[in-house]
């Protein structure tokens, strides 16, 4: 009996306890362990923060549903992977043994690298949900007392949507609060232009971003490299495409909510061979580590190249859609490498995602993800706004149900028309 511990319970990590399970079955002992006791739906902390949820209705408690499925559950904080040992080193001293690692812990919060940055300083973030709560009380006092907001991303960040995404949610509810003319909105991002979302775009995105801001009023500044924040004001070089500085800014406002770069998280930072300089996880076409093979990763917290050079650097969002595809080829692999036989399937890394926008929405697909693609399309309406709703009960009910269904591939792709789309373009078979 081999045993399989998976180090996180996210987006990433608790799909791929359901699913790691049902492929292996009961012969083979499963552990997940996690810093937090509960399940958090990451994608909706935008509608947290403006008060469209609540705490309750995008968290559970993981350890009943883990339980239920004969999953093991752990809920402390990994101080340190010793690979050489096959052992994780919790917080309290106790080391958790394995066979196999499966690595989704997600990123640690880089909010360090811009003085004045983040909760503890000066701008909001939705990164989590204790942020998104806090965000809301920054939220609950510009209706109070409205003034210039700002939104965006700093220097090295990967994750943009849920900035466009917030971005657009506060100006359709400040419209209809008839506040809107009270509060001028700058959105600042470190993409060399709107619409990029660390893809360098996709489909017409820069078109249709940019004629969105425009029709709502929202100015922009890119290639924007913040400096610093300070009670009120924001810090801002915007470089021109040598990389030069072309402009320097002082933002102020009363409401901001940057999103910040992403690194590893501590227990993997600074292993020789498992992770980069900035602490991402290393994997191969099979989601495996080269030096440490039975050592596994999904998720945001693995190392993946930018499209290309920008003057300010910007990572390479990590979608839903990408996340699980890393999860069903680590779970078929360790079900072959199990078995005797070499890993052979390889997480495809297609970029898909649904971002709300108050109303409506916009929706995009990139397969692959890194250009030349076979396809490239960005889409925008009232639909996506709907879709997303309802993706999120639905992947939150699977969630609480244990099911190892593909999500995404069965119920979001149908939805947006991608899967006859993809069975078209790229040949694939379409699911029934």
């Amino acid at each position: 009996m081999a045993h399989i511990v998976i180090l996180g319970a996210g987006i990433g990590g608790l799909p791929a306890a359901y699913e790691i399970r049902g492929r292996l079955g009961r012969g083979h002992k499963v552990t997940v362990v996690s810093e937090r006791d509960y399940f958090q739906f990451v994608p909706s902390n935008p509608w947290v923060a403006v008060g469209r949820r609540t705490r309750e209705k995008i968290t559970f408690p993981l350890r009943p549903y883990l339980e239920r499925r004969k999953i093991d559950f752990i809920a402390r904080a990994a101080r340190k992977v010793e690979p050489g040992e096959n052992r994780l080193v919790l917080d309290d001293g106790s080391f958790v043994t394995y066979d196999h690692l499966v690595i989704t812990t997600g990123p640690k919060l880089a909010f360090d690298e811009v003085p004045g940055a983040g909760p503890e300083g000066y701008t909001q973030s939705i990164c989590t949900v204790d942020h998104a709560e806090r965000a809301h009380e920054g939220f609950a006092k510009l209706l109070r007392e409205p003034g210039p907001v700002i939104v965006g991303a700093l220097p090295g960040a990967s994750c943009f949507g849920p900035a466009y995404e917030y971005v657009m949610i506060l100006d359709t509810i400040l419209r209809k609060k008839r506040l809107r003319s009270k509060v001028p909105m700058t959105f600042v991002t470190p993409e060399p232009y709107i619409g990029h979302m660390g893809l360098d775009g996709v489909g017409d995105s820069k078109g249709i971003m940019e004629h969105e801001f425009r029709e709502h009023d929202i100015r922009w500044i890119t290639n924007a490299r913040t400096t610093r924040v300070e009670d009120g004001a924001l810090h801002v070089e915007e470089l021109d495409a040598q990389g030069n500085v072309a402009r320097i800014h002082k933002l102020p406002f009363v409401h901001a909510m940057m999103l910040p770069a992403f690194k590893g998280v501590d227990a993997v930072s600074g292993i020789e061979g498992l992770s980069n300089p900035r602490g991402f996880t290393l994997v191969d076409a099979f989601q495996r580590n080269a030096k440490y093979r039975n050592i596994y990763s999904a998720g945001v917290c693995i190392a993946i190249p930018p499209v290309g050079p920008t003057p300010v650097p910007c990572g390479v969002p990590k979608t839903g859609f990408m996340i699980e595809c890393m999860i069903g080829a680590i779970s078929r692999n360790l079900e072959e490498e199990l078995s005797g036989r070499e890993p052979s399937h390889k997480g495809t890394w297609q970029a898909i995602c649904l971002a709300d926008f108050g109303w409506n929405g916009a929706a995009f697909a990139a397969v692959p993800q890194i250009p030349p693609r076979d396809v490239n399309w960005f889409g925008d309406g009232v639909w996506v706004h709907l879709a997303k709703i309802a993706f999120e009960k639905y992947f939150l009910r699977k969630m609480r149900k244990g099911t190892s269904e593909p999500l995404y591939e069965r119920y979001l792709l149908r939805l947006i028309g991608f899967e006859r789309l993809q069975s078209r373009v790229l040949g694939t078979p379409r699911s029934r």
